[in-house]
């Protein structure tokens, strides 16, 4: 049985689901809304689908499951909204920047029944997962330590830095979500700092250079760097240290090819957007979404995940701006 689905937000991560929902054999794209009627037409010419207000294809028969792809301050309220229209929900992280308004809206989804699913595209990286897959099997022993780099080419406009809620609970977040999936167990307590080194511009504002040390009860740790600058590219690698070894994900290229002459080697660069670097995520992720919607087995990060990994960016934040260990909320 085919699914259908309508896509809340036509900008750039929405035509990356709207591509993904038009390319499946069991799911239709039957609608698409946004704020900007341009973007909303655009999308809804390349693929066959009818342009609709949001609220009405919430409420919508022919639309089994929506894909929240608007701004954060509106996902919370879209999800409370879905649910109860006994929608299957796919949203964009966060689910909101506030973790009570977190709560709330996942007290909704409990009451509904609602299935929800949240955005952390990582965990669907063939990389990540593949990773994950060995440390599952137990190629390394037990986990005892793990590293994330994740470093952006160049910060994003100021504008969005003032709305993004700062880098912890923006850009880390991803990081902290990988961080729990490879430990395999909660951290209980996060040391953070964050400086300026990037840009004056956004002093005051927010951290341009963060890093974070996690620490789970029975003494595992995760350290995480984040930089908004990059000259060398899109810098994303993993380092997960076990009892019997190491497993390690190195930043991917274009390419393989590796020239060599008088002056030395040379490589590609590196890929420098993280649309490019995780496009087969995003393809994916939207690919469970469909199955889990049509009732096929399979994981998918939950609201509690995006519940927990909020906790702790807002535990690495108030560490940043106090220079103390913080303990981690409870969800």
């Amino acid at each position: 049985m085919t699914s259908r689905f309508a896509v809340l937000g036509a900008g750039r991560i929405g035509q990356v689901h709207a591509r993904a929902v038009a390319a499946s054999e069991v799911a239709e794209l039957v609608a698409v809304a946004d704020a900007m009627p341009a973007a909303a037409r655009a999308l809804s010419e390349r693929y066959g689908c009818r342009v609709g207000e949001v609220a009405d294809l919430i409420r919508a028969d022919d639309v089994d499951a929506v894909i929240i792809c608007t701004p954060t301050d509106t996902h919370a309220d879209l999800i409370e909204d879905a649910a109860r229209a006994g929608k299957a929900i796919f949203c964009e992280k966060p689910i909101d920047l506030d973790a009570d308004r977190v709560r709330a809206c996942l007290g909704v989804v409990a009451e509904t029944g609602a299935r929800l699913m949240v955005g952390f595209n990582r965990r669907f990286d063939p990389h990540f997962a593949s990773l994950k897959a060995a440390i599952a099997a137990g190629e390394i022993g037990e986990v005892e330590q793990v590293v994330i780099t994740s470093r952006d080419p160049a910060a994003p406009p100021l504008d969005y830095i003032r709305r993004s809620g700062g880098i912890f609970r923006d850009m880390m977040i991803h990081d902290l979500d990988i961080a729990r999936w490879m430990l395999g167990e909660e951290p209980i307590a996060v040391s953070a700092f964050g400086s300026v080194l990037t840009d004056p511009a956004i002093e005051g504002e927010d951290y341009d250079t963060a890093s974070a040390t996690l620490l789970t009860a029975s003494g595992k740790q995760c350290v995480i760097t984040n930089s908004r600058r990059a000259v060398y590219g899109y810098d994303q690698r993993v380092e997960v240290h076990g009892s019997e070894g190491m497993l390690r994900i190195s930043n991917p290229r274009n390419t393989l090819v590796e020239q060599a002459g008088a002056s030395g080697y040379r490589r590609e660069p590196l890929q420098d957007f993280f649309m490019t670097r995780y496009v087969e995520a995003y393809a994916a992720e939207l690919s469970q979404f469909v199955a889990w919607v049509a009732g096929e087995g399979g994981t998918v990060p939950t609201g509690e995940d995006g519940l927990r990994a909020l906790l702790l960016a807002d535990a690495a934040t108030t560490s940043a701006q106090t220079r103390t260990t913080q303990a981690v909320g409870a969800p």
